[in-house]
């Protein structure tokens, strides 16, 4: 396992190679938390994560050789651009295996920061598949593999975020007790949390990880990494079915804590960020600030650091975060409701189902002859979240045999 003199022989190659990020402080989040709140912006590094310093490093510890044969990796979007941002300054060829369902704004940043000397290939549907295409390519083709977040030097690269923290809170003479890390294969969080556990033993080291990818929590529950059956790939940064197993060990040892966030709580922390603060984070960065909300008592009049560790976010996909924290904030509902095909169906509904301020935000129907009842499906956004359950009521009274989609993810999917 790595040590903390590792993550300084780290901090010593890369110290002139990566942007030394902002520790600022939050007064919002401050305010808001009733607490003392540092952000270190790693969404402001050079390829606009922190994945640029463990795959930096670990490529240049390369041999000559090696380097010449050039590299493979497989990622979600960062650690490639971390790869591909190397490999061009360096001027070694990369071959970079990224799932499809990478969203199309990292794959266009992966071939600006790597330009003629990567080549992309699209496999597999979740990282875990397309790591393996890309470890079947490497042996084929007697590459040298740079993994994502499983390697001695990978972590040691990732721990310099904690160095660059520990030195500017020193700078500003701030003593914090906590520090909240994203959480997907263990990288990020074997190196700080190895970094801070020597330096300062007493700092609190929370990791945080999306609910629909809760890897890490596997390992810790199972006492090794164990691969999870379906992950939700909202959070694309942490969304990892499997934990390293150096990196586990790691965060076994050095952990405090491990917290869960719901992707909706992720989304509406997004939002938030964007519209109050000016601060843009993919769902990843952003979790570390969620997570404030799920320990809001526990951190009343603590210092924390959150790690923003990326901002690779795709514009695109902004309706989709505004839909997810609606539905988490208990706002936004979907239902199917079986309509009287009469005349005057749909103003009985407006009138007397909806609350005077409510809305529908969706609504689909097709009148079908010879039917006395057909199936519709209606978006409601409520102006009150506490009158839901007397929505419900109502709906009952129109509808005996409605469909809630709450829940009922297969379906959810399929109409919505």
């Amino acid at each position: 396992m790595i040590t903390a003199t590792d993550v300084v022989k780290a901090h010593d190659v890369l110290k002139d190679v990566v942007e030394r990020t902002p520790l600022e402080f939050d007064r919002y989040l401050s305010e808001k938390y009733q607490a003392t709140i540092y952000l270190k912006r790693e969404n402001m590094q050079r390829v606009r994560s922190f994945k640029l310093r463990g795959a930096y490093y670990a490529i240049h510890q390369l041999s000559d050789e090696d380097k010449a044969n050039g590299v493979v990796c497989a990622s979600a979007g960062n650690h490639a651009q971390g790869v591909a941002y190397t490999c061009n300054e360096m001027k070694i060829s990369a071959t970079i295996f990224m799932p499809i369902t990478t969203p199309q704004q990292k794959i266009t940043q992966v071939k600006f920061f790597g330009g003629a000397y990567v080549d992309i290939q699209l496999v597999g549907d979740t990282f875990d598949a397309s790591a393996q295409a890309a470890q079947e390519f490497t042996k084929a083709q007697g590459r040298t593999f740079i993994p994502p977040f499983d390697d001695d030097n990978v972590q040691a690269g990732q721990g310099t975020v904690a160095y660059e923290i520990y030195e500017q809170a020193k700078d500003e003479g701030v003593d914090f007790d906590s520090i909240l890390v994203p959480v997907g294969g263990g990288g990020l969080i074997a190196g700080v949390a190895t970094y801070m556990k020597d330096v300062s033993p007493d700092i609190w080291v929370v990791g945080v990880e999306s609910n629909g990818a809760r890897s890490m929590r596997a390992a810790f529950d199972k006492g090794h990494p164990v691969k999870l059956e379906h992950i939700d790939k909202f959070a694309d940064g942490i969304a990892v079915q499997q934990v390293g197993q150096k990196a586990y060990e790691v965060a076994r040892r050095t952990v405090d804590q491990l917290v869960g966030v719901d992707e909706g709580l992720i989304s509406e922390t997004l939002i938030d960020m964007y519209s109050r603060q000016g601060i843009i984070a993919e769902p990843a960065g952003a979790a570390s600030i969620a997570a404030l909300e799920v320990l809001k008592e526990a951190i009343k009049g603590k210092t924390l650091v959150c790690i923003i560790s990326g901002g690779n976010n795709d514009i695109n996909r902004m309706q989709e975060m505004e839909e997810r924290a609606l539905i988490y904030d208990g706002v936004k509902h979907y239902f199917v409701v079986n309509f009287p095909q009469r005349p005057g169906a749909l103003r009985e509904f407006v009138n007397n189902i909806l609350g005077p301020n409510d809305d529908i935000t969706r609504f689909e129907y097709i009148k079908r002859a010879a039917k006395g009842t057909g199936p519709c499906l209606v978006g409601v956004t409520l102006s009150d979240k506490h009158d839901y359950d007397g929505l419900l009521s109502r709906l009952a009274g129109f509808d005996p045999n409605y469909i809630n989609l709450h829940g009922n993810e297969s379906l959810y999917n399929m109409l919505v």
